[in-house]
C-alpha cells in the first residue's frame, strides 16, 4: 500500500502507530484511586451482568473527501466521525465505562478506486457509464489519500483502548462499485420508477482497499480476533462480558457459499455460545429481509447469497445465533423471527447516513431540495442486562454531535421523522430508535452466567 498514491504513512505499522506504548511513570495516589474505581466499577458491572456494544452504522457520508472544508464544504464533516471514536473509546471498559465490544456494520468511507476489479473483468463483467450514480460510483485516488487514511485514523482511537472490534465491508468499501452493462439506465428523468429497468443495476467487486485497513495482519497478536477469511474480508471475534463469552461473526455483503461454510467451521470450533452476526445487507427498512433492487447482487450475480438465502441456510440452522446487525438501508429495522429450534433471532437495522441536520447547522446550501447527508453522529447502544431472570437488551441511539441521546433530543422527530418514517406519529418514531427487548430464551439456551 505504501506506493499507492497518498499512503506513505502505512509503511508503519498500525499497532505502532495507534498504540504506542506509554512511558514509565510513577503512580501517584490519584493514579492508583482511579484505577481501584475503575476495577470495582468493572467488577460492579460483572456481577450485575449489565454491559454494552456499540454498533456504529455507515460511516461514509463523514468520511466523503466532498465534505470536508478543503472541498469547500462549511465543516470537515470527518470530525463528526473521529467524535465518535473518541466517544466510544472513553464508553469502553478499559477506559472505565461498559462498552465491551464495538462492531460497524459496513460502508465505512465513500468511494471507489478502480472502475471496475480485474477478477470481475475476467468474468466477462462490463462497466457502462450511468449519470443517476455518478457521485457513489466515482473511482478516484482520493479514496486512498483521504478517505480510508481517516478511517485507519479513527479505528486506531478504538484500537489502541484494546477493546475488542469488528468491521464488515458494505458495497461502498469495494474496490469497485459500477453499472453493469447488462442493465443500461434510461436517460429521461421523466421514466425514473426506481428500479433496475429506469437506473440500471450496480455490482461490487474487489476488497483490496477493505484488507489494507483491516487485514487479519494487523490483529495477529489479539485473542479476541479468532479467525479470518480472505485475509480479513470476513472474520471472527470473541469478548467476555456479562457472564458469557460471546462469538461475533463478521461477514461480507451478500455472503457467498465459501464464505458460509467457513463461518459454520467458525461456530462448530466454538459450540454452545451465544453469538452475533454483523454483515452489511440483511433488513431493509421495512423489516424485509429483501435487497434494494438497483444493487441486488444475488441478481446480478449468482455467486452471492441474497438475505433471506443467509437466513435459510446459515443464521435459522445454527441454533446459537441470537442477533443480527446491519446497515446499508437508510433507516431503521427491528424484527424476531424463530429459528430451525423454536428459538428467538433478533435482527436489527440502524443506518443514519442520511441525516443532514449538521449540514443545515453548518449553512450547507440544500442539494435537491434536501441536506447534505453526513450522518449527523448519530451510534447504536446496546446494553444487555444478563442478570435477570429474563435477560434484556435495552436499545438507545445516540449523537456524539449533539451530545443527546434519540429519546431525550426535543427536536429528533422534527429532524428525522418526515424523511424516515413519515406514517408514525412523534412518540413512536421515537420509540423505533429507544426501546427493550426480552431475550426470552437466552437462559434456556445458554444457561445461566458464570
Amino acid at each position: 500500500m505504501s506506493s499507492r498514491v497518498g499512503w506513505p504513512a502505512m509503511t508503519e505499522p498500525f499497532y505502532q502507530r495507534y498504540a504506542r506504548p506509554v512511558p514509565r511513570f510513577r503512580p501517584t495516589l490519584f493514579a492508583i484511586a482511579f484505577a481501584i474505581a475503575v476495577l470495582a466499577g468493572a467488577a460492579a458491572r460483572a456481577e450485575s451482568g449489565s454491559f454494552s456494544i456499540v454498533v456504529v452504522p455507515d460511516t461514509q457520508n463523514m468520511l466523503d473527501y466532498k465534505h470536508q472544508r478543503a472541498e469547500g464544504f462549511p465543516i470537515d464533516a470527518s470530525e463528526l466521525f473521529l467524535g465518535q471514536m473518541r466517544w466510544i473509546a472513553s464508553q469502553t471498559t478499559a477506559r472505565g465505562g461498559d462498552v465491551a465490544f464495538v462492531t460497524a456494520v459496513g460502508d465505512v468511507w465513500q468511494h471507489q478506486s478502480l472502475h471496475i476489479d480485474p477478477q470481475h473483468s475476467k468474468r466477462n463483467f462490463k462497466a457502462i457509464e450511468n449519470p443517476w450514480f455518478a457521485t457513489e460510483i466515482e473511482a478516484t485516488p482520493k479514496t486512498q489519500s483521504i478517505e480510508m487514511p481517516m478511517a485507519l485514523k479513527g479505528y486506531g482511537i478504538i484500537a489502541a483502548t484494546k477493546v475488542p472490534f469488528s468491521v464488515v465491508p458494505g458495497n461502498h468499501d469495494y474496490d469497485a462499485m459500477w453499472s453493469d452493462s447488462r442493465y443500461p439506465p434510461v436517460t429521461d428523468a421523466k421514466q425514473i420508477d426506481m428500479t433496475p429497468k429506469t437506473l440500471g443495476m450496480l455490482h461490487i467487486g474487489g476488497l483490496d482497499n477493505f484488507r489494507s485497513i483491516f487485514t487479519k495482519n494487523r490483529y495477529a497478536d489479539k485473542p479476541w480476533y479468532i479467525a479470518s477469511y480472505m485475509g480479513g474480508s470476513s472474520s471472527a471475534q470473541t469478548f467476555t462480558a456479562g457472564g458469557y463469552t460471546f462469538l461475533h461473526l463478521s461477514l461480507e455483503m451478500a455472503p457467498a457459499d465459501a464464505v458460509l461454510k467457513w463461518a459454520a467451521s467458525v461456530i462448530a470450533k466454538h459450540p454452545g455460545i451465544p453469538t452475533i452476526v454483523t454483515t452489511h445487507d440483511y433488513l431493509n427498512a421495512k423489516g424485509e429481509r429483501r435487497a434494494n433492487p438497483i444493487i441486488d447482487l444475488p441478481a446480478i450475480d449468482p455467486i452471492h447469497n441474497s438475505a433471506e438465502d443467509v437466513w435459510r441456510e446459515f443464521i435459522s440452522r445454527h441454533d446459537q445465533i441470537f442477533l443480527v446487525l446491519c446497515g446499508h438501508h437508510h433507516g431503521t429495522a427491528t424484527r424476531t423471527d424463530k429459528n430451525a429450534k423454536g428459538h428467538q433471532v433478533l435482527q436489527m437495522l440502524a443506518d443514519y447516513q442520511d441525516r443532514g441536520q449538521v449540514s443545515l447547522d453548518a449553512g450547507a446550501p440544500l442539494v435537491r431540495g434536501k441536506p447534505v447527508p453526513i450522518g449527523d453522529g448519530w451510534l447504536r447502544l446496546l446494553t444487555f442486562d444478563t442478570a435477570s431472570e429474563v435477560p434484556t437488551l435495552r436499545v438507545r441511539t445516540y449523537s456524539t454531535h449533539y451530545k443527546a441521546w434519540a429519546d431525550e433530543l426535543a427536536t429528533y422527530a422534527q429532524w428525522y421523522k418526515a424523511h424516515e418514517k413519515p406514517a408514525l406519529d412523534d412518540a413512536a418514531f421515537v420509540k423505533t430508535d429507544a426501546f427493550s427487548v426480552p431475550l426470552a430464551d437466552f437462559r434456556a439456551r445458554f444457561g445461566a452466567p458464570s
